[in-house]
């Protein structure tokens, strides 16, 4: 008889992985071939050997003990080796999260155009959170803070990755808040941006978060820097986090390249004023208000003149802006 395959280890594509088993021995009975397909793993592989190997004795009187012995080994080796390979708990395996299914939902329904507007829900869901009472942050909340003035068009945002969620949740489930975290980054990406590791595994809040905790923008330099002090954010990362409106319709360079134009164009321009006084479509007050501070004025020449310096700190400042108030599942 010929073991002509042993149990293995499979993998899917979304990281669960399974047993799967089988052994397939083919035995000479009265000079014909006689294949049998058991599937493996625990005690049917186990009774059919031993069926099968009683059998064979019988044969094997005719042919003498050292074919014998030869086969009781081999059946052996059948028997034993389900149960020395490692053991795999599936309950837990299918509660693994593949990032690459949900970057792959996201990339199905995320264009160039609608990059701004997804990186802007990431900053709205995660730029509620308190450091002193550890309230709001990344938590998906901001599908229930749509009416919310400061939140005006957002709606059409998550009904993007609405459409992402119903796809992505019929391979693994994924929470609000690991979608837009990974969407923000893909959208970076997309734009010719840095590329962004998101940790998984955030809960989602069911209530809105405190109105009132995101920057208004009316603000000066010294607000600006005490409203993201009490977020867990140096001016640095402020300045770094603000260089997102680059990307959508800001007039900072191209709407759908993501590069360090937003800083240079604040070095170079000043916002025009129309008639009425209102200030052109270029940029918000608040990013102006950063070229009339000494320190925010600082880091805006660095990133104007260094772009891989500006990637790699909107990285670092990304990652932990999205962990920010988080919520951890344990298991």
């Amino acid at each position: 008889m010929e073991l002509t395959n042993i149990p293995y280890l499979a993998s899917s594509s979304s990281s669960s992985f399974f047993y799967s088993s089988y052994s397939c021995c083919t035995c000479r009975r009265a000079g014909k071939l006689v294949k049998t397909v058991s599937a493996a793993g625990g005690r049917c592989a186990a009774d059919l050997a031993r069926s099968q190997l009683f059998e064979q004795e019988n044969e094997d009187t005719l042919s003498g003990p050292s074919s014998c012995h030869y086969r009781r080994r081999e059946f052996a080796s059948a028997i034993l080796l389900p149960f020395l390979l490692p053991h795999v708990d599936i309950s837990s395996a299918t509660e693994t999260y593949d990032i690459s299914v949900i970057r792959s939902g996201v990339r199905k329904v995320l264009t160039k155009a609608k990059a701004a507007g997804v990186l802007r829900l990431v900053f709205h869901d995660a730029g509620t959170f308190d450091v002193s009472d550890k309230s709001g942050g990344m938590n998906g909340s901001i599908i229930y803070e749509v009416d919310r003035p400061e939140n005006t068009g957002l709606n059409r945002s998550i009904k993007i990755l609405g459409k992402a969620k119903a796809g992505i949740d019929k391979i693994q489930k994924v929470s609000w808040a690991d979608l837009i975290a990974v969407a923000g980054a893909e959208a970076v990406a997309l734009c010719g941006g840095p590329k962004i590791p998101v940790r998984l595994g955030r809960l989602d809040s069911s209530t809105a978060d405190p109105a009132g905790k995101l920057p208004e923008e009316t603000l000066d330099a010294a607000a600006l820097k005490t409203s993201f002090s009490t977020k867990g954010f140096s001016t640095q990362e402020m300045v770094a986090l603000s260089g997102a409106h680059t990307i959508g319709g800001k007039g900072f360079g191209s709407p759908v390249v993501f590069d360090n134009s937003y800083y240079k164009v604040l070095l170079e321009k000043k916002p025009q004023t129309s008639s009425s006084g209102m200030e052109a479509m270029v940029g918000l007050r608040t990013d102006w208000a950063l070229t009339e501070d000494e320190e925010c004025l600082r880091w805006i020449r660095i990133y104007a003149e260094d772009q891989a310096r500006f990637f790699d700190d909107f990285r670092d400042t990304y990652i932990k802006l999205v962990d920010s108030g988080a919520t951890w599942r344990t298991a």
